[in-house]
């Protein structure tokens, strides 16, 4: 083979490997623009029609209930659910993204064993990705004791893109009266290991009518896998009393054009006449989410956001988020990187009472690709409680300057900036 031809075949085989690449990023949809969102006097938290609205502009249930606990730290966080698991007397749904062998989940597996063999009814859904690392004996001992389990989105050769379709939700429902909703997994990653301090999250119960609307959510998920539900046994009773006025927001199957959870975090900005105080460890805004904040400072909001920082699970993605911080920091929105351990809460405080908490990180996984779970309200007693839980998270935080942001490494640059090659599937 003469050098030419072997020049032609090795750059006909690159340019193929490059048309390739490109077609299937066209395919994700790399190249299409998003909607923009332009608004004009759009209600405050303090107005009345502020929920109404909310939830018109993102497929929300508008529900009641009221916050029965609010827990931070993995001990604590733990310590609830296994509680409310104990409580149980007819029902326990669960659902959740990671577990992982270890302490947390062998704890959560005996107190399931020891409420099914009372009778309780028990279905779990966990997704098939994130549970990957359980052994097949542990669900076996579940399944033994009358413990129904479903995977959600197992990887099938006939639609492997699917399977980068994932479910983030946390969520634990007890007789259908009482719900508890966070960021925590079932893992010991929670314990902070090999860091000096446990991962940032946060657990909430509540009860009242938003715990059956939970349980509903949860069945129709059930019903969406392939599971039975049975309203003989299952029927949806909510608890018949007045109390605060909450918003659930459910991201199922989004995409680029219908994100309820990517309109609630807009909106919820959109709002904010004080402050907007985020909390999310993949902190990856889109230009049009960077505009929305941009534009929120510069009407006099303050704006502070919470992040993970060198100890993180996921080193790369936390270059990838920085090299989306020069905009934020020239415009003087702050930024605070979490130093002791892992910060893995997601939350939004909109001025002084609008919260939103649940399972949904600023990011286009939880806006675009995953289903996820924000449950929002306006209680300023609650909102007191979310505001000692950021101040304690921004103490603990480096604050990024700009300058600090400049001098970051060659190597962290290079390593961000190819990932954002992949931002859709971060």
């Amino acid at each position: 083979m003469q050098i030419s031809d072997f020049i032609w075949i090795t750059s006909s085989i690159i340019l193929s490997i490059v048309l390739i690449v490109l077609l299937v990023l066209y395919c994700f949809g790399f190249f299409r623009g998003l909607p923009k969102y332009r608004v004009k006097n759009f209600p405050s938290p303090e107005m009345p029609n502020f929920i109404f609205t909310i939830a018109t502009l993102t497929n929300s249930l508008i529900t009641e209930g009221k916050v029965t606990g609010f827990w931070v730290g993995a001990s604590d966080i733990f310590a609830a659910r296994l509680n409310a698991i104990r409580s149980a007397k007819y029902s326990i749904q669960f659902e959740t993204y990671i577990m992982t062998p270890g302490r947390h989940a062998n704890d959560f597996a005996e107190a399931i064993v020891t409420q099914a063999k009372k009778g309780v009814k028990i279905q779990i859904i966990v997704d098939a990705y994130g549970a990957k690392s359980i052994n097949k004996s542990y669900w076996k001992e579940l399944q033994i004791v009358g413990v129904e389990i479903l995977f959600f989105n197992p990887l099938k050769p006939r639609d492997i893109l699917q399977y980068l379709h994932r479910n983030h939700r946390k969520l634990l429902v007890i007789d259908g009266k009482l719900a508890l909703v966070g960021g925590a997994g079932i893992s010991d990653y929670w314990d902070g290991i090999n860091e000096p301090a446990p991962w940032l999250d946060y657990e909430v119960s509540f009860e009242g009518e938003i715990a059956a609307k939970l349980k509903g959510i949860f069945q129709k998920h059930w019903l969406d896998l392939g599971g039975i539900v049975d309203f003989n046994i299952e029927p949806l009773n909510p608890v018949p009393f007045k109390q605060q006025q909450l918003l659930v927001t459910i991201g199922e199957n989004p995409n680029y054009r219908n994100s309820p959870i990517r309109n609630l975090f807009k909106t919820s900005v959109l709002a904010a006449r004080e402050r907007i105080w985020i909390a999310s460890p993949y902190f990856l805004p889109n230009p049009s989410s960077v505009k929305l904040l941009i534009d929120a400072k510069r009407r006099g909001v303050e704006i502070k956001i919470l992040t993970m920082g060198e100890r993180t699970d996921k080193k790369y993605i936390h270059y990838t988020s920085r090299e989306l911080y020069g905009n934020l920091l020239k415009e003087g929105i702050e930024i605070y990187e979490h130093q002791p351990s892992m910060m893995h809460a997601k939350v939004i405080l909109i001025d002084r009472n609008w919260v939103s908490i649940g399972s949904s990180n600023f990011d286009p996984r939880s806006f675009f690709r995953n289903d996820e779970l924000n449950i929002s309200q306006i209680d300023r007693k609650f909102a007191q409680q979310i505001e000692e839980f950021f101040i304690n998270g921004f103490s603990q935080s480096l604050l990024v300057s700009k300058n600090q942001w400049r001098r970051r490494s060659l190597w962290e640059k290079l390593i961000g900036r190819f990932w954002l090659l992949f931002y859709w599937q971060l």
